[in-house]
């Protein structure tokens, strides 16, 4: 896997870099007093003696800055004897040196740790908040089996202004895919109310419209006049499904024979949050989706992505992965199509939902 190769190359990577830091401060202090033992009394090396401690406060411990600042003080006694500075104004003034480098950099140390603890903390509490805000899917839902995809831009992050979410209700298995204006904690924000709004809708509601809306009054309520999300609303019933489309890219059918082709709706809509510039409320539209039919649904992440040549990533013509008999297994192999495609790290945030009905 690409994904996976990629992974691993970074962690080894993260690993050389870590033993080479680490390693750093002894060179230096070596290199040093060897320096120093070469030139002789005519060049005086031993104030750079100071970059053990120093290198030292960049990954060590403040117990393992202060051990290297104790030892740049050891190697600087003798070799001041060596050099004829003992006890001369010239060495107390290095030794005072090593002494202020290396409590600055104990300082620095203990400054250092206490951020990684902080964002260490963080990162729990965004880990907490993905659970919440991106639950993972349900395997199955009715007769039908799902599969999810899901790929930030930032390297570092695992939700963004994408979102999803699929419940099964008294009306039948209802699920929502959209795409937040903007990037960042206020696209991660305004993601929480859709979906807030959508969990509870999904349920009160008698049909898509009345769902649309009151996401519609939600994002009224909360985002400014210019704010939008592109969402597409879906409910699966015998031999067919049901689509509103708020702006969204159309999702792909794909027959049990081959053949594919988009869900286009018959009229255009606009985004979520904009209603009150349209003259009329969207209209849902039906589309079959019998036994071994399979729908993907994705945002502009994925047909957006460019390769080095500039040309965007082909979904239509790229879907031979997803006839793999099981479909969380299809929708990674069109994943790792996807980044391989890219090159390298997405330019935006990318998920793929695939609904498949049961007979595979």
């Amino acid at each position: 896997m690409i994904t996976l190769a990629i992974s691993k190359r970074r962690r080894r990577g993260q690993a050389r870099s870590q033993t080479v830091l680490r390693g750093l401060p002894f060179a230096v202090l070596a290199a040093v007093a060897a320096c120093d033992l070469i030139a002789g009394p005519s060049l005086g090396f031993l104030p750079l003696l100071t970059l053990g401690p120093t290198f030292a406060c960049v990954t060590g411990t403040v117990r393992r800055t202060a051990a290297f600042g104790a030892l740049a003080l050891a190697a600087c006694i003798p070799l001041a004897a060596y050099n004829g500075t003992l006890l001369k104004w010239q060495n107390n003034l290095t030794i005072a040196t090593i002494v202020s480098a290396t409590g600055a950099s104990m300082l620095a140390s203990h400054l250092r740790l206490r951020r990684e603890r902080e964002l260490a903390n963080l990162k729990l509490v965004a880990e907490a908040a993905q659970r919440v805000l991106l639950r993972p899917v349900p395997r199955r839902a009715g007769d039908l089996q799902l599969a999810l995809s899901y790929t930030s831009a930032a390297a570092e992050a695992r939700i963004g202004g994408d979102l999803y979410e699929v419940v099964t209700t008294p009306a039948g298995v209802r699920l929502i895919v959209g795409d937040v204006q903007g990037k960042g904690l206020q696209a991660v924000e305004t993601a929480a109310w859709v979906l807030g709004a959508f969990r509870e809708a999904a349920y009160d509601q008698p049909d898509l419209i009345g769902v649309a809306q009151r996401l519609e009054t939600t994002l009224t309520r909360h985002l400014g006049a210019e704010s939008f999300v592109t969402a597409i609303l879906a409910e699966v019933s015998d031999g067919e499904i049901t689509l509103l489309n708020c702006g969204h890219p159309a999702p792909l059918m794909l027959r049990r024979d081959g053949t594919v082709a988009g869900i286009v709706p018959p009229e255009e809509s606009l985004p979520l949050g904009l209603g009150s510039l349209a003259p009329a409320t969207p209209k849902p539209h039906i589309c079959g989706f019998g036994e071994q039919d399979q729908i993907l649904f994705y945002t502009d992440g994925v047909i957006e992505t460019r390769n080095a040549t500039g040309e965007f990533y082909p979904l239509a013509e790229r879907l031979s992965p997803l006839r793999g008999a099981d479909p969380q297994h299809a929708l990674d192999a069109l994943r790792e199509d996807l980044l391989e495609h890219a090159g390298g790290p997405l330019a935006d945030d990318a998920a793929m939902l695939l609904l498949r009905r049961q007979g595979y």
